[in-house]
C-alpha cells in the first residue's frame, strides 16, 4: 500500500485504493461495449459490409491498444482516465477512409487505412511532443471549459437514453419519446436508474457500479425464469441477454495474428490520402482535448484556466493509436464514460491502472463481457446519472459577459446535437474570436484562438 501511495498521492487526492479501483471497475464496464462493437464496425458486420478484417484480430488489438493507452495515462500523467478506439473514428475509418483507399485501386484497402491511422498517430505524437496540443488546451477559455463539461454531460445523458430506448428515432422530429414503455429495455433501465440514484443520493460508495451487477442480475434472472416459467414478457428478456450454451467464465484470448502489423504505412504516404490523415488527426486532437477538459473540470483540478501533468496526459493517446494500428484498430483516444469513474471517486491514475488491467482481463473473460455489453439498457443508468452531476458546471459560465457565453452555449448545445465532441467545439472556437474581434474585445485573446478558427473552417471546407 505504501508503494500505491507513493506513486499516486492517494492521501493527497483525498481517496483509498478501494475507492480507485471501485472506480475503475465501474469506469470499464460503462465503455466495455467497445469490445464487441469496434470489431462489428471494422469488420463491416454492423453496416453489412466486409472489410476483409478479422473479428478476433481487431477485438485483441482493441483491447491491448486500450490497455496500453489507458496504463500509460495512469502511470506516466497519474489521471483517472481511460482511453479505447473511439466511436466515430471507427466508423469514419469504414465508412470513409477504406472506400476511398479502394476507390483508388488499392488492393487489401483496410492495411493502407491502418497505416494512415498510424501516421496520424505518430503526428499526435510530434504535436505532443512540442507542446501544441497543450497551447490550444490554454488558448481555450474558463468559461468554454466549463461548458466543454455541461457538453459532454449532456451528450452521455442523451447516449444514455438512447441506450435505454426512451428517446428513439422519428421521422417528423428525428427524435421523439418511445411509445413502448413496457418493454425489457425500458424496466431494466428504470429499475437500474432508480437503484443506482438512491444509493447515490444516500452515498454508498460504488453505487453506479452497484447498479449495473443489479440490472445484470435483474436480467439474467428474468431470462433463467423464462425457462420455467413460459411467459412471454420474461421470454422478452431471455432474448435480450442471453448465457451461451456451455457457458464458461474463462475463453482463450483470440488470435491476433491477421491484423498484426499488416498495416502498409508507405501506401498511406501517398498524396492523396493526406486529407484523410488530417482529418484522424483533427478527430483525435479535439475528442481527446475536449473529453479531457470536461472531466478535468468535473474532477475540480483546473486551476488558473490550466490542467497540471496536461503533456503528459496527452502522450497517452498518441502512443495507444500507433500501437492499435500496429495490431490493427482504428484511432484510441480518451472515454467520455471516464466520468462515471470520477463520479464514484476515482482521482488517480490508480483507477486507469485498473481499467488497462481489466481491458487484458477481458481477453480472458470474454464470455462474461459479453453479458453486460450484449444490452446497452445495463449501463444507460450510469451514463444518465452522470450527466446530471456534470451539469453543475454551467454554473462557471460567465452568462454575464456575452463574448463568453454565446461560444460557450453553442459548445454546451451542439456537442450532443451533433453526437460529436469535435464538431461541438467547432462550433465555439470558430465564432469565440469572430465575435471577440466584432464587439472590440479581441486583444483579450491570443493568436491561437484565431487560429483554430481559421484551422477548423479549413477542416469543415476540405
Amino acid at each position: 500500500m505504501d508503494f500505491l501511495e507513493k506513486r499516486f498521492h492517494l492521501s493527497k487526492n483525498n481517496t483509498t485504493v478501494r475507492t480507485e479501483i471501485v472506480a475503475g471497475i465501474t469506469t470499464f464496464l460503462t465503455m466495455a461495449y467497445i469490445i464487441i462493437l469496434q470489431p462489428l464496425v471494422l469488420t463491416g458486420r454492423l453496416n453489412l459490409m466486409e472489410t476483409g478484417m478479422d473479428f478476433g484480430a481487431v477485438a485483441f488489438a482493441t483491447c491491448v491498444s486500450a490497455a496500453l493507452a489507458t496504463l500509460i495515462m495512469g502511470l506516466h500523467a497519474n489521471y483517472p482516465i481511460a482511453q479505447a478506439p473511439g466511436m466515430g473514428e471507427n466508423f469514419f475509418f469504414v465508412l470513409t477512409v477504406i472506400p476511398a483507399v479502394a476507390a483508388a485501386g488499392v488492393k487489401d484497402p483496410w492495411k493502407v487505412s491502418l497505416g494512415i491511422v498510424f501516421v496520424s498517430g505518430i503526428l499526435f505524437l510530434l504535436i505532443t511532443l512540442f507542446n501544441l496540443r497543450e497551447v490550444v488546451i490554454n488558448a481555450i477559455s474558463p468559461s468554454m471549459k466549463n461548458a466543454i463539461a455541461v457538453g459532454i454531460g449532456l451528450f452521455i445523458a442523451f447516449i444514455g437514453l438512447q441506450n435505454a430506448r426512451i428517446v428513439v428515432d422519428s421521422p417528423g422530429t428525428l427524435l421523439s419519446l418511445t411509445k413502448d414503455f413496457a418493454s425489457p429495455e425500458i424496466l431494466v433501465f428504470l429499475f437500474g436508474l432508480i437503484v443506482t440514484s438512491v444509493l447515490h443520493v444516500r452515498r454508498v460508495k460504488g453505487s453506479i457500479l452497484i447498479g449495473i451487477l443489479s440490472s445484470t442480475a435483474l436480467c439474467l434472472v428474468a431470462g433463467g425464469l423464462s425457462r420455467i416459467v413460459p411467459v412471454g414478457y420474461l421470454k422478452l428478456f431471455a432474448d435480450k441477454v442471453t448465457v451461451p450454451e456451455g457457458f464458461f467464465f474463462l475463453s482463450l484470448p483470440p488470435n491476433p495474428a491477421q491484423t498484426f502489423l499488416k498495416m502498409d504505412v508507405l501506401g498511406a504516404l501517398r498524396l492523396s490520402f493526406v486529407p484523410l490523415i488530417i482529418v484522424f488527426l483533427f478527430m483525435d486532437v479535439f475528442d481527446t482535448i475536449g473529453t479531457f477538459i470536461g472531466v478535468a473540470e468535473h474532477m475540480g483540478v483546473v486551476k488558473d484556466n490550466k490542467i497540471p501533468r496536461i503533456k503528459k496526459a496527452l502522450l497517452s493517446d498518441a502512443v495507444g493509436t500507433a500501437v492499435g494500428a500496429v495490431f490493427g484498430t482504428s484511432t484510441v483516444t480518451s472515454y467520455i464514460e471516464s466520468s462515471t469513474g470520477v463520479e464514484q471517486g476515482g482521482r488517480t491514475g490508480l483507477t486507469a491502472v485498473t481499467v488497462s488491467a481489466l481491458f487484458v482481463l477481458a481477453l480472458f473473460f470474454e464470455p462474461v463481457i459479453k453479458i453486460i455489453a450484449q444490452f446497452p439498457p445495463i449501463t444507460a443508468p450510469a451514463l444518465v446519472i452522470v450527466g446530471a452531476m456534470m451539469i453543475k458546471n454551467v454554473s462557471k459560465v460567465d452568462w454575464h459577459d456575452y463574448t463568453e457565453a454565446i461560444p460557450s452555449f453553442l459548445i454546451l448545445l451542439a456537442i450532443p446535437l451533433t453526437y460529436s465532441i469535435s464538431d461541438g467545439l467547432a462550433f465555439g472556437l470558430v465564432l469565440y474570436p469572430v465575435i471577440k474581434l466584432f464587439s472590440g474585445k479581441g486583444r483579450e485573446i491570443n493568436w491561437v484562438s484565431y487560429l483554430l478558427a481559421v484551422l477548423f473552417v479549413a477542416r469543415y471546407l476540405m
